[in-house]
């Protein structure tokens, strides 16, 4: 089986990238991870990858096309086919991700495209949302924008700061990323161009996907109990 070869670009602790890597310890799993490169030197992610005997380079952020003018040579040396952005906390240089057409993606902790941006679960919190998520895209230009692979929900919880929910979106994250991954290098993602409302959009078709037969409440009602009712008022 040939594997698909994925770049890794990180910023910190590299918890995704260390569910990628797990996925890729599989024998039948169809990628492999050719090089992780990092944009801070003291990132823990660099330790994992290391650990895991997986190249690592560091290139600091200074900035956008100085930081793309290294990685750029550095992919293609290691013949890396998917790069995917793990925990990066920078924008990228827009010649450097239109280099790789659908051959870039992202994993981002909320529905897009709701709540783009930093600190999208305190977004979330701040707006009252009663579901909250992560998605994985592929990458374009603008920030947080590009056609959507996937998507993982979880409710929010009524004493959710916004720590305990980035916690619950990040176990989604590290089941909802290895899946998307695979499903590209199955070849079974493509990426069709259409028209909605006047408007050029881009939408992604996966060959062969089940979608789940699911329809979730937040809040769900309970059974009509002592436990569940507001004391009345005589």
């Amino acid at each position: 089986m040939t594997r698909l070869r994925i770049g890794v670009l990180i910023s910190g602790r590299g918890s995704n990238l260390r569910a990628l890597i797990a996925a890729c310890s599989a024998e039948a799993y169809p990628a492999e991870i050719a090089l992780v490169i990092s944009s801070r030197a003291e990132a823990p992610g660099l330790g994992i990858a290391a650990a895991a005997g997986v190249p690592v380079a560091v290139i600091p952020h200074r900035d956008r096309r100085a930081f793309a003018a290294e990685a750029q040579p550095l992919l293609c040396e290691r013949r890396v086919e998917l790069v995917c952005l793990a925990g990066f906390m920078r924008i990228l240089d827009a010649n450097f991700v239109e280099a790789w057409p659908n051959r870039m993606v992202n994993i981002h902790p909320s529905l897009l495209p709701s709540f783009r941006g930093l600190h999208p679960q305190r977004q979330a919190l701040a707006a009252g949302a009663r579901f909250a998520g992560c998605t994985v895209h592929f990458v374009r230009p603008e920030l947080d924008c590009g056609p959507i692979i996937g998507q993982a929900v979880v409710p929010v919880h009524p004493d959710d700061d916004e720590a305990r929910l980035s916690k619950r979106i990040l176990e989604t994250e590290h089941r909802l990323y290895p899946l998307a991954v695979r499903l590209i290098a199955e070849r079974r993602v493509r990426v069709i161009p259409g028209v909605v409302a006047g408007a050029d959009v881009e939408r992604v078709e996966i060959l062969n996907a089940r979608i789940p037969d699911i329809s979730a409440l937040n809040p769900q009602d309970c059974p009509r109990s002592p436990a569940c009712l507001e004391p009345r008022l005589e």
